[in-house]
């Protein structure tokens, strides 16, 4: 075990870097985020897992990417950090190619919130603030507030000094889930993409994250305020509040509108809307 444990650590160490030729600075507001005829396959001679994808989002507006599992939603949202380059197409920000950006700008723009919680063996703090070390502890506290974390933070032994393992065995899946939208309130970045952020939670739980990241009636300030958001959800009821919600098919674009609209039509969004509700 520990020779195989080796030789993955030596692959990380010897692969060569990420390339990266963008200098264009990165803009200091972000207003529009556009993908122009995007097209992308795994490995040539593979059908297209995105084809033509066309989708324009705007600053303090939320884009919805529905769809059966395979549909396209998360390959789509890892192309925007640059995980994953297309075919052909582009994906702009403010009208400049991403590629033209630093990679290091790039991601420290953007704040990914998936179902897959990422913890380290260090202290809350240290997981909060993770990626934005200059902050203070005034400002960890404060985006644990926001996100619903302040309080059940501390009500452990040794608060947001409390060491949780790497699979954060100490937490609930609600509060592991809450660490990361703290760091993620804590960052603050222009373009924020939540995949799947609520849907291995129980209903109270996934209550709170709906307030941590939307915000309530009293208090409309969540999360998703004044960004470019992308949400990726399973439950539809995560995905209601969206300006637009785009339904993905087979890696294409196949339904577009608002909630309303699109209950309105029979198509495959009001399909999974009425499986979900078991009708």
């Amino acid at each position: 075990d520990l020779i195989a444990a080796g030789n993955r650590i030596f692959e990380v160490i010897d692969s060569p870097p990420e390339e990266d030729k963008g200098k264009t600075p990165f803009p200091e507001n972000v207003d529009t985020l556009t993908v122009e005829s995007l097209c992308f396959r795994y490995n040539a001679g593979e059908s297209y897992a995105l084809e033509d994808i066309n989708i324009e989002a705007q600053k303090g507006g939320i884009i919805a990417l529905v769809g059966h599992s395979g549909a396209g939603k998360s390959t789509l949202s890892l192309m925007i950090p640059r995980f994953y380059y297309p075919d052909s197409g582009k994906i702009l920000i403010n009208g400049i190619n991403i590629n033209d950006f630093g990679l290091k700008d790039l991601r420290d723009n953007i704040s990914y919130v998936s179902q897959q919680v990422v913890l380290f063996n260090e202290s809350i703090k240290f997981n909060i603030s993770y990626g934005s070390f200059e902050k203070t502890d005034e400002a960890i506290i404060k985006a644990a507030k926001s996100a619903y974390a302040h309080d059940f933070i501390m009500g452990l032994k040794d608060g947001y000094d409390t060491v949780v393992d790497e699979a954060g065995l100490r937490l609930s899946g609600g509060e592991k889930q809450r660490i990361l939208i703290a760091r993620a309130f804590l960052k603050n970045a222009p373009v924020l993409i939540l995949d799947e952020a609520t849907s291995s939670l129980d209903s109270g739980s996934e209550k709170m994250i709906q307030q941590a990241l939307f915000g309530t009636p009293g208090d409309p300030h969540g999360l998703v305020t004044g960004k470019i958001v992308f949400v990726i959800a399973h439950r539809l009821s995560t995905v209601k509040k969206a300006d637009v919600i785009c339904v993905l098919e087979k890696g294409r674009v196949v339904e577009r509108g608002a909630h309303d609209e699109l209950i309105s039509v029979e198509g495959i969004y009001k399909n999974l809307l009425l499986k979900q509700m078991g009708n």
